[in-house]
């Protein structure tokens, strides 16, 4: 019973300060994470009183629940994505999303690098900061450009293909991230072409199932008299890839995120997919993003703010203007407004989901235990990397609606 005592106090707690965060204007996951910090706080303080959740960042029950929370996470983040916005990532979106990739990349490598001392996981931990800062939280900018009214704008459609396209790279740096701390060191040529080549061949085989086996499976699905089995058939395929992933030495999310990516409505009926979609997000978003992000706010140590401020003000001023230089310059050079540049460049700034969820995977991997023992910068590291997703998530709907959401430039650039 100790599980459903668990379920029940974290999704009160996050559902509640989740709503009170989306009437504030905020996304929910906002207010889950200061649920799971609140909690964290409380259960450490008066762990006496509360001994069994005192210790569920230990307990391998609830870290399982939590990786098939990242597993539905980013399966529904497949399915939200449509290929062919992926595909509009060109022009200005493709030159935005590469600049707000790489220069946040390099920001957060430098940092790194300058920051954390030497041991044999440095450029691991290197990597990571800059993989987290590089990723631009496709959710919450859709979210902010949905308040503003200016998702179906030529600004907004140009930060949504950019943003999908930095979280596709993400990923694609999540896979070498993952080969760094399987070997505990840089792979050497030899193997760093093994990689590509295991990603290239990952690529190839879930194109080739997602494009002519799962509609067969669908098809056959469909054929069957038990409820939901078209449902079951999207987990079956989900399970396929990630475990598919996870031979080729990637993690298990790359292939959650592509199966979802192949779930598409042309492969059968409209009712089926919107039944399937619907089933989906509830689950997801009612029960195991919650769970998940409340997980993320107990691992939370809001002691990096005394420990580690300079470190922490760094990484936030490299957040920031790592992606405003990065993707906002070039979003100018492409005939963006300087205004809207800033905007462009503030959206992009908003973090999320994602590289919470690849901050999960290092903490898990021990990325934040060398050297042994740790210094704070290195301790702290987690903390600082959801602090800056907190604030980044905070600051950024204010800088939008600063710099492009005023109703008279949305009149003018909606597009019809």
């Amino acid at each position: 019973m100790d599980l459903i005592y668990i379920l029940l106090v974290l999704l009160v707690a996050t559902r509640l300060c989740g709503e009170f965060a989306e009437r504030m204007k905020f996304p929910a996951l906002v207010g889950e994470l200061v649920a799971g910090i609140t909690l964290g706080v409380i259960f450490h303080h008066y762990s006496s009183t509360f001994p069994v959740l005192s210790n569920l960042p230990e307990n391998e029950v609830f870290k399982g629940l939590t990786d098939l929370a990242i597993f539905f996470l980013m399966l529904l983040a497949g399915v939200e994505l449509r290929p062919k916005d992926i595909v509009k990532a060109s022009g200005p979106a493709f030159a935005i999303a590469v600049g707000g990739m790489i220069v946040p990349l390099m920001a957060g490598m430098g940092l790194g690098i300058v920051f954390l001392p030497e041991s044999s996981l440095k450029m691991a931990q290197a990597l990571f900061l800059g993989t987290a800062l590089a990723i631009t939280a496709v959710p919450v900018s859709v979210k902010i450009l949905m308040d503003l009214k200016l998702l179906d704008t030529k600004i907004g459609k140009t930060i949504v293909s950019a943003a999908l396209f930095d979280d596709i790279l993400s990923l694609v740096l999540l896979a070498v991230l993952t080969a760094i701390l399987a070997n505990g060191e840089i792979p050497g040529v030899d193997r760093l072409l093994l990689l590509v080549g295991k990603v290239i061949l990952f690529f190839i085989t879930t194109s080739v199932l997602g494009l002519y086996v799962l509609p067969a499976l669908h098809k056959l699905a469909a054929r069957f008299k038990s409820d939901e089995f078209e449902f079951s058939a999207l987990l079956m395929v989900s399970f396929l890839f990630a475990l598919l992933a996870e031979e080729l030495g990637m993690h298990f999310i790359l292939g959650a995120f592509l199966a979802g990516l192949f779930f598409v409505k042309r492969i059968m009926s409209d009712e089926v997919y919107d039944t399937i979609k619907a089933s989906l997000t509830s689950w997801t978003m009612g029960f195991f993003a919650p769970i998940f992000f409340a997980s993320i706010g107990l691992h939370l140590d809001l002691a990096a703010i005394s420990e580690i401020p300079l470190f922490l003000s760094m990484l936030l001023l490299a957040a920031f203007l790592g992606k405003l230089v990065g993707a906002g310059l070039p979003a100018l050079a492409v005939g963006f407004t300087p205004a809207e540049s800033i905007g462009i460049g503030s959206a992009m700034s908003a973090r999320g989901a994602v590289e919470l969820i690849i901050a999960t995977i290092a903490l898990e991997a021990g990325l934040f235990n060398h050297p042994d023992p740790a210094p704070p910068e290195v301790s702290f590291l987690f903390s600082a990397i959801v602090i800056m997703a907190l604030v980044t998530t905070l600051v950024t709907p204010v800088l939008m609606r600063f710099s492009i959401g005023n109703p008279g430039h949305n009149r003018a650039q909606h597009i019809d």
